[in-house]
């Protein structure tokens, strides 16, 4: 029962600090400036949440191009520390790195379920509050991913299917992804 509660308080802090730390990574790629303008909504949330990690780790490890390392880096070293956390508590022993591709099978789960509840979230927005600011954003983060399969998909007039057909090659990743563990 320990367990249980810690793997659930630890998957819920982790899910969020690692969480921004991966969608600061994707702002960037996107070429976001958190600092001003319409993503500074965002930023308000993302930075207070990554930067005690991120900064010092950019000190380190510069960007790739557009690839901000430091925040995915981040983000993995938050989930490996769980599952180390949580493999001791359950007994078993660190001795071998396979615990290392445990964190990072996870890593790979929080990004598809973050992707997952940003199509959602972009879904019910474009129903909702069409129009509105936060609306435009999550339409910003949402339209690169959504962008090559409405290419390849045949034009249904005002019917977009490509959210749902995203959302079932996330979920079929998703599965693939839990059979890995």
């Amino acid at each position: 029962m320990l367990i249980q509660i810690a793997n659930l308080l630890l998957q819920v802090l982790v899910s969020i600090i690692a969480g921004a730390c991966l969608l600061r990574c994707y702002l960037q790629w996107l070429a976001f400036n958190l600092g001003s303008g319409q993503s500074r909504t965002i930023g308000a949330y993302v930075l207070p949440l990554s930067n005690w990690i991120v900064i010092p780790l950019r000190k380190l490890i510069p960007s790739i191009g557009r690839f901000d390392v430091a925040s995915f880096l981040a983000a993995y070293l938050l989930v490996a520390a769980k599952t180390a956390i949580l493999l001791l508590l359950s007994g078993a022993a660190l001795t071998n790195i396979s615990w290392l591709l445990l964190a990072l099978i996870d890593l790979v789960d929080l990004i598809l379920s973050g992707l997952v509840g940003l199509v959602f979230a972009g879904v019910i927005l474009s129903w909702l509050s069409a129009g509105s600011q936060i609306q435009h954003l999550v339409s910003l983060l949402v339209e690169p991913l959504l962008a090559p399969i409405r290419k390849a998909m045949p034009n249904f007039g005002a019917l977009d299917l490509s959210p749902l057909l995203l959302l079932l090659i996330l979920q079929v990743l998703q599965i693939v992804v839990s059979n890995l563990r």
